[in-house]
């Protein structure tokens, strides 16, 4: 059976996003491409643009489901409240036309794609061409960033025992033991080897 994923990289002056389309378990990209929301001066405007944008995308492709990227947090509240504002409009563009959704921190996004929760943009899209057996060439990353969210909505419903939040915990760092310690191992081993 089908499925059909849009993958929404939200930003209110550029936002990516991307048709995936899954048939027998393997994804094929239909679209790719961002609103190009710059031009438009007015703040409301650009809001109102993005709903309407994503209304017009869900009619055209009929998706399933719903995977877009979570702000990030970051040191200006402002591009935080900007970007959450994006993620919201589009989120209900998506609930009226009874569209699921899932939210994916940015992080597990790259290490999905690119196995590295701190992966540049260019290190997903490179692994993205990679993984998929296609070619990329976007004009802007947020189109590549929509995809990957859509290809770790993806990855997710056909390997649902991944664990991925298990892979972005910090693994515990060994402490190399000190000569002294390792020689009191060494004896505690081996006491036949001692005299």
């Amino acid at each position: 059976m089908e499925k059909i994923i849009l993958g929404v990289d939200p930003g209110t002056l550029i936002l990516g996003y991307s048709i995936l389309s899954i048939e027998e378990g393997t994804p094929h990209l239909l679209a790719m491409d961002v609103l190009y929301l710059k031009k438009i001066a007015d703040y409301n405007l650009r809001i109102r643009k993005i709903f309407d944008s994503m209304q017009e995308i869900i009619d055209r492709y009929h998706p399933d489901h719903l995977a877009i990227e979570a702000p990030f947090f970051g040191k200006n509240v402002q591009s935080m409240l900007k970007l959450g504002r994006a993620q919201g409009v589009t989120i209900a563009a998506a609930m009226s036309r009874d569209l699921s959704f899932t939210e994916y921190e940015p992080a597990t996004i790259k290490q999905t794609v690119a196995g590295n929760g701190n992966a540049s943009k260019d290190q997903v899209l490179r692994m993205l061409q990679a993984q998929m057996g296609i070619d990329l060439n976007p004009k802007y990353l947020d189109a590549s960033d929509a995809l990957a969210a859509a290809y770790t909505c993806y990855r997710m419903m056909y390997n649902p025992k991944a664990d991925i939040q298990q892979l972005l915990k910090p693994q515990a760092k060994t402490r190399k033991k000190s000569s002294r310690a390792a020689w009191g191992d060494f004896v505690s081993q081996n006491p036949d080897k001692i005299k």
